[in-house]
């Protein structure tokens, strides 16, 4: 049995290129999020996938650089975690080639080659880079303020 389960839900109604689409997460915070195939490939109103899954990433990544941080008795004091998802076409389909990481950081007593250190640690340790690892080209720049 999984120590932590988190549910989310997706309801399609139509064909790929006219039908539309919704989003909801089981703790509320998605409710019938629109989204539909001018979301995703022509960047029109609304979510989609690779948004989705940039934001969990940088979500995921930033709480465990955190934990390491001040697990080495540094001060976290501002994370800020930008995640680009990129895809490319494949065959007869896409896939995700790339996550972009760009990590920002005001962290006391640390210098820049220590927040670097950190940074790949927390891409070796985060649950989210971990799934992809294999799958996906994660690219991770930081930048300590």
């Amino acid at each position: 049995m999984a120590d932590i389960a988190r549910k989310a839900s997706a309801h399609w109604k139509g064909d790929l290129r006219s039908g539309q689409g919704t989003v909801s997460t089981g703790s509320g915070v998605l409710q019938d999020a629109q989204y539909s195939f001018k979301t995703r490939f022509e960047n029109g109103a609304g979510t989609n996938p690779e948004e989705l899954l940039a934001a969990a990433h940088a979500g995921c990544f930033t709480m465990q650089l955190s934990a390491l941080l001040a697990g080495d008795g540094h001060d976290p004091q501002d994370l800020r975690t930008e995640a680009t998802c990129e895809m490319v076409k494949d065959g007869p389909g896409f896939r995700i080639s790339t996550m972009r990481l760009t990590i920002r950081g005001k962290v006391g007593s640390i210098d820049q080659a220590e927040f670097e250190r950190h940074v790949a640690q927390a891409a070796e340790m985060c649950p989210l880079s971990r799934v992809m690892a294999g799958n996906v080209e994660i690219v991770h720049e930081a930048v300590l303020e």
